[in-house]
């Protein structure tokens, strides 16, 4: 490879801020059409192109405040609150004012600005400002050195390793999209399409597993987080899409594991938040054990003897919950389900005949989607082991035989 030079952030493009139309005035919103990010927008987000948020604006809305149109190609980053959510504009957007967004120049390949900048988001959060939260200037974004090689072709090679493991992440994660809505689907063919189903023995879950409990925070108890050891799995590192992100675990000891043995996640488990954003749930597989969690997810071990645990979890994919804790939520500091709620949540059993033929049909999606979680996982390491080797130019790209 040639050679790297330093440069600032501004080098490589203009850097852009927004702002938020006044939502006082309904022509500013109502029937918009141009594309309007907030960093909540990329709250959870998992890919690399992001087209649209919550919400559209209006022209008027647009010219009403200092926000910008973009091209696409743009790449989004989050200044504020918090600083470091990423994305590429697919098409022309406009943010908030919780953005300092980079539009490329034409000697920068965007596809190589947005690795730049995942592997610079410590140091460019580190750089933020202010008591209520931190912030990241214009001025600052803008002046933050970085190294980048010298040409645009050089760039261009380098984004091409690391834009071929996310290409397969996101082909991975677009299928298990699908399988999850063929479950979701059969699920409704089967349960609440029937008209039979009023006939179906229900049962309240606990009938059906061995154990539906929930966890603790270790430091209630006086004992710290590590830095690594045994998986603590917190409601955050459950995902909209069923899928476990390990890269917002916790960590504790053996010993504060043996202290909170109730709470001992096992393969086969179905963990669900019962506190703060409800409803997410998983299915653990042995790639996440050890494990553990605190309060804020219930662990539900299905009774083998009775159902499996694919049956129980395709009732969760089913959305055969939502209208039953929905109405049994307890409102405090924040919403939050109890663990008798989860309990006494209602499942109807087939009959001994119609069982096997459900199973049969549901069994091998759900093992198809695990199968693709852990081909995620595994091209997530390698491209999270890459980024800092050939950002930094301590790799070259022509020694890589992917």
């Amino acid at each position: 490879m040639g050679n790297w030079k330093t440069c600032t952030i501004g080098d490589l493009g203009a850097v852009v801020g927004g702002a938020t139309p006044s939502t006082k005035k309904a022509e500013n919103y109502d029937g918009g059409t141009i594309s309007w990010i907030t960093p909540k927008d990329l709250a959870g987000f998992s890919g690399r192109f992001i087209s649209h948020g919550e919400r559209n604006i209006t022209e008027q809305g647009l010219k009403s405040c200092s926000t910008q149109l973009m091209p696409a190609h743009t790449v989004l980053f989050s200044s504020r609150a918090p600083i470091g959510y990423i994305a590429i504009a697919e098409q022309e957007v406009c943010t908030n004012q919780g953005f300092k967004s980079v539009v490329p120049n034409e000697d920068t390949d965007y596809m190589f600005l947005y690795y730049l900048l995942k592997y610079n988001k410590d140091k460019i959060e580190n750089l933020g400002s202010g008591t209520t939260f931190k912030e990241v200037s214009g001025s600052t974004m803008r002046g933050i050195e970085v190294s980048v090689p010298e040409t645009i072709e050089e760039q261009r090679q380098i984004a091409s390793v690391l834009s071929a493991l996310d290409d397969k992440i996101e082909k991975n994660t677009e299928v298990n999209e699908n399988l999850l809505q063929q479950a979701s689907t059969i699920f409704k063919h089967w349960f609440t399409d029937n008209p039979s189903l009023d006939t179906l023995e229900q049962v309240p879950l606990a009938d059906l597993c061995l154990v539906v409990t929930k966890g603790t925070t270790p430091t209630t108890l006086g004992k710290p987080f590590v830095s690594e050891g045994i998986n603590f799995i917190k409601a955050e590192s459950i995902l909209d899409n069923h899928a476990i992100d390990k890269n917002k675990f916790a960590f504790i000891d053996s010993e504060t594991n043996d202290l909170l043995r109730r709470s001992i996640i096992s393969s086969g488990d179905i963990v669900f938040t019962i506190a703060g954003t409800l409803g997410r749930f998983a299915l653990i597989d042995d790639s996440v054990l050890p494990a553990n969690t605190n309060q804020a997810v219930a662990i539900i071990r299905a009774n083998k003897s009775k159902v499996t645990p694919e049956y129980l979890y395709s009732f969760f994919l089913g959305n055969w919950h939502n209208d039953y804790y929905t109405k049994r939520i307890q409102q405090a500091v924040q919403a939050n389900l109890s663990l008798g709620t989860i309990k006494s949540l209602p499942i109807p059993i087939l009959s001994d005949k119609a069982m096997p033929e459900y199973l049969g049909i549901i069994s091998p999606i759900i093992t198809m989607t695990k199968a693709n979680e852990l081909e995620i996982t595994r091209l997530r390491t390698m491209r999270d082991a890459l980024l800092p080797q050939l950002m930094s130019g301590q790799l070259d790209v022509s020694d890589l035989d992917l």
